[in-house]
């Protein structure tokens, strides 16, 4: 049949070209699947679906590899994504793809190649992202701004919820444990703020007047060329809450900032939020964002 056996060359020639550096592989890889995948849709439009489990009997027999009838799915839908996304980036493997293939938002697609892409993430990282829902836990402002590709700003891409992990299952008793499992993997929370995020140190000591204070967090941010102060509650968040790390940003700024670098960001963390404590804080500096524990 005039669609198996173009099929049958396009995987063959794939399978010839696998030692090519990966740059090249991929995007001949991703070329191929693509061309594998039009011709499967093409072939189902003349003969059924019926016709993929027919054609993975004879590629697995005539090639020795195994194509079975999902994996042929797989590069079908793999071509109805490329037309969507106009543009395949040869950075990414077809496995980054295929990943995404469950995805039917096309913005939430589009989050996820460039999260792959400017992150250098692995199959596994990709799929860990989509798992927790990383998109979906965007702020709205946020995923309206990714559809019409706007500026970012540096709590954009803050989670809401942001997930922390409780792997040794303690119980959430106070704000000490709270920032202990926040402290037990840094990487994982810094991840979960977004991007350019830097750690400096747990429990900062600052002299108010006559007294010590301690910051929860102190965390400075590359890209946006700021200290971010990291306040954790573990209750529903209060009006005072905005006042306590509003004196602490101002010391920041006071006593670390230099002139080239912009003001201070502060960021609670509670148990439960409250929209209006932000909406009528007078510093648009201070935002807020509700913890889950995982």
């Amino acid at each position: 049949m005039e669609y198996y056996e173009e099929i049958k060359n396009e995987l063959i020639s794939n399978k010839i070209n696998k030692q090519v550096k990966d740059y090249s592989k991929n995007r001949y890889e991703l070329q191929k699947y693509y061309n594998v995948g039009k011709l499967l849709s093409e072939a189902g439009k003349s003969y059924g679906d019926k016709i993929i489990k027919e054609y993975s009997i004879r590629l697995t027999n005539d090639l020795n590899t195994r194509y079975n009838v999902s994996s042929l799915h797989k590069m079908r839908k793999f071509y109805h994504l490329a037309q969507k996304v106009a543009t395949l980036s040869p950075l990414l493997s077809y496995s980054h793809y295929v990943e995404l293939l469950s995805c039917n938002d096309l913005n939430k697609i589009r989050y996820y190649i460039q999260e792959s892409i400017q992150k250098s993430l692995s199959v596994r990282q990709l799929r860990l992202k989509i798992k927790s829902n990383e998109y979906e836990r965007l702020p709205k402002n946020t995923k309206n701004s990714l559809s019409k590709q706007k500026t970012y700003d540096i709590i954009d891409f803050v989670k809401n919820p942001i997930i922390i992990k409780n792997r040794s299952n303690q119980e959430i008793a106070s704000e000490k444990v709270l920032q202990r499992l926040i402290l037990e993997d840094i990487p994982s929370f810094l991840d979960e703020l977004g991007e350019g995020f830097t750690f400096i140190k747990n429990e900062y000591k600052i002299k108010i007047d006559n007294r010590y204070n301690y910051i929860d967090l102190l965390l400075y941010n590359i890209k946006y060329k700021c200290y971010v102060v990291i306040e954790l509650k573990n209750t529903e968040l209060k009006k005072e809450h905005t006042g306590q790390i509003m004196t602490y940003m101002n010391f920041i700024d006071d006593k670390l900032k230099t002139i080239e670098e912009n003001k201070t960001v502060g960021i609670i963390i509670c148990k439960q939020d409250n929209k209006y404590v932000i909406k009528y804080c007078s510093d648009n500096r201070i935002t807020s964002r509700k913890y889950e524990i995982s």
